[in-house]
């Protein structure tokens, strides 16, 4: 489906539920709109099971733009039963430990289960990157076991350290930047996920693996304790 959302907004719509095929198609589908270099074209926010399309009013009419866009939407749903495009596999480092996330006992608690389990159900799944936002860099990643999701707080932090590893519901997240936040906090990450010259190091559409590491190894990585 395709629906104007404003006055320079278009909303492509895919499916009405997570798939984990989702972020393969939707990768697809964003690379086939730049690659047409469409001179209207102003932005392209890839979501879970959506893609926004920003366009230059001055340049084309909302009418004009759907008919542009609507032959790509089309070769995309006439591709969708190819093989599932696997995507990039990211491994990210983890120090999981109270001391890096301070809701890891908490979260063991809520879930009837040991701290040892909430690392070892987090990191035994391949999660898949269904969009990115909030901050640059911010992977939103799915889905974690069910047996360790988690809300988000109800009151969010002020500060959650960079490399911070936090759950929200069935989704999970590395924090790339010292920001607020109220994703439940399990772990740290010594690897940047966003620079100035290389962005984001994770793009919709890939795998992330994650790997408990040592408190020694995270420091070694370059990961720090600071609150």
């Amino acid at each position: 489906m395709i629906e104007a959302v404003s006055e320079d907004t278009i909303l492509i719509t895919l499916a009405e539920a997570i798939d984990e095929r989702l972020p393969a198609r939707i990768a697809g589908l964003a690379d086939n709109i730049r690659s047409a270099c469409l001179p209207w074209l102003v932005d392209i926010v890839p979501s879970y099971t959506t893609l926004m399309v920003v366009y230059d009013p001055l340049k084309i009419d909302f009418r004009q733009a759907v008919s542009e866009l609507t032959p790509l939407v089309t070769l995309e749903n006439t591709c969708k039963r190819a093989p599932e495009v696997k995507g990039r596999l990211v491994e990210l480092p983890v120090y999981y430990s109270t001391e890096t996330g301070p809701d890891l006992q908490w979260l063991a608690s809520e879930c009837g289960l040991e701290c040892e389990d909430i690392i070892r159900k987090h990191s035994a799944v391949e999660y898949r990157v269904h969009a990115l936002g909030f901050a640059p860099g911010f992977a939103f990643m799915g889905q974690v076991d069910p047996t360790i999701a988690a809300p988000r707080k109800t009151s969010p932090r002020k500060r959650v350290p960079a490399g911070s590893v936090g759950i929200a519901n069935r989704q999970t997240a590395v924090y790339p930047q010292a920001s607020p936040g109220g994703w439940q906090l399990i772990g740290r990450c010594p690897t940047p996920l966003f620079d100035q010259n290389s962005l984001s190091l994770l793009r919709v559409g890939d795998r992330v693996r994650f790997k408990a590491i040592s408190r020694e190894a995270f420091l070694a990585a370059g990961g720090e304790l600071t609150p």
